[in-house]
C-alpha cells in the first residue's frame, strides 16, 4: 500500500468535513455517542481519537475510503483500505464482473469510469456516436466529461446540450462536495468553462420526461438514451469504491430499432 503523507492534524480534517456536511458538534456527537466536550477536544487536538471512534466518525460523515486513509495517518494509525491497481491479479474477479456486465449490455453503450471520470473499461458499442470526434479525445484515458462537453467532442451533436450539460455538471458538483477531491474540482472548473450553466429552471423538452435523456444526432439519425449509474455496494478497497458503471438505454422505440439494426450490419 502506498504510504500517505499528511501535514494536517486529524482534528482539522474532522472539523472541515463536519462543516462540509453541515453538522454541528452536537449533531455529530449524538450520532457517534460521545460527549460534545470530547468531540470538541478531538477537533482542537487536545484529545486523540481511538481508531474505533475515528471510523465511526468517518461513517457518519460519509467520508470516502481514500480520505479515511488520510484520516488514519493523520491520527497516527496505519491506513487500512487498500488501493488495488485495476490490473492487479487480485482485482480480476471484479474486473471480470465489470467486463461481463458491460459486454452483456450490447448493442447499447456501457462503460466503467473512475473517480476522475476516466473510462477504465468499455464495451465499444455504437461507434457511430464518436464519428467526427477529435481523435485526441478518444485516446486513453478517455475522459467522459471532456468528451461530452468539448466543442471538438460530442457537444455539437447533442441536441439537448443545455439540459444534458446541466445534468453532467450537477453530478460533478455533487461528487466534488462528497469527496473534496481537488482534481475533481479542477475538472469542474474546466467543464464550467466549456458549458455555462443554464439559467432556465425547467428545460422545455423535459416537460413530459421521466429522466433526462441524451439526445444526439448521428448518421443513424437522432438517437435518444437515458443512463443508469451502478456502484459497488460494500467496497473496502479504494479503487473499487471509486468505480462506477454507466449504461445507456434507448429512450424511445426509434433509437432501439436503429441501434439494433446497425449492430447487425
Amino acid at each position: 500500500m502506498e504510504m500517505l503523507q499528511t501535514t494536517v492534524s486529524f482534528g482539522k480534517h474532522l472539523s472541515e468535513w463536519r462543516r462540509r456536511r453541515r453538522l454541528s458538534q452536537l449533531d455529530l456527537a449524538l450520532r457517534v455517542n460521545v460527549s460534545v466536550r470530547h468531540l470538541g477536544f478531538v477537533e482542537l487536538g487536545r484529545a486523540a481519537p481511538s481508531r474505533g471512534l475515528l471510523l465511526r466518525l468517518a461513517e457518519e460523515l460519509d467520508i470516502p475510503l481514500r480520505e479515511q486513509n488520510v484520516w488514519l495517518v493523520a491520527a497516527g494509525f496505519a491506513p487500512v483500505f487498500r488501493e488495488t491497481p485495476l490490473r492487479d491479479a487480485s482485482f480480476q474477479p471484479l474486473l471480470s464482473a465489470i467486463e461481463r456486465t458491460i459486454e452483456a449490455h450490447k448493442p447499447f453503450p456501457a462503460f466503467a469510469i473512475d473517480r476522475q471520470w476516466n473510462v477504465v473499461a468499455s464495451n465499444a458499442a455504437l461507434q457511430e456516436l464518436y464519428e467526427g470526434v477529435n481523435a485526441e479525445l478518444l485516446e486513453p484515458p478517455v475522459n467522459v466529461m471532456r468528451l461530452s462537453l468539448r466543442p471538438d467532442g460530442l457537444a455539437p451533436r447533442i441536441l439537448n446540450l443545455d439540459a444534458w450539460a446541466d445534468h453532467l455538471l450537477t453530478r460533478l458538483r455533487r461528487e466534488v462536495e462528497l469527496t473534496a477531491d481537488p482534481r475533481l474540482y479542477d475538472l469542474l472548473k474546466e467543464a464550467e468553462t466549456l458549458q455555462k450553466p443554464s439559467r432556465r429552471q425547467v428545460h422545455p423538452d423535459l416537460a413530459s420526461a421521466l429522466a433526462i435523456p441524451l439526445r444526439i444526432q448521428t448518421r443513424l439519425g437522432p438517437l435518444s438514451f437515458f443512463s443508469t449509474v451502478t456502484v459497488f455496494g460494500t467496497p473496502v478497497d479504494v479503487t473499487v469504491s471509486e468505480i462506477a458503471l454507466e449504461m445507456l438505454y434507448p429512450a424511445d422505440r426509434e433509437t432501439d430499432v436503429a441501434v439494433r439494426a446497425a449492430s447487425r450490419c
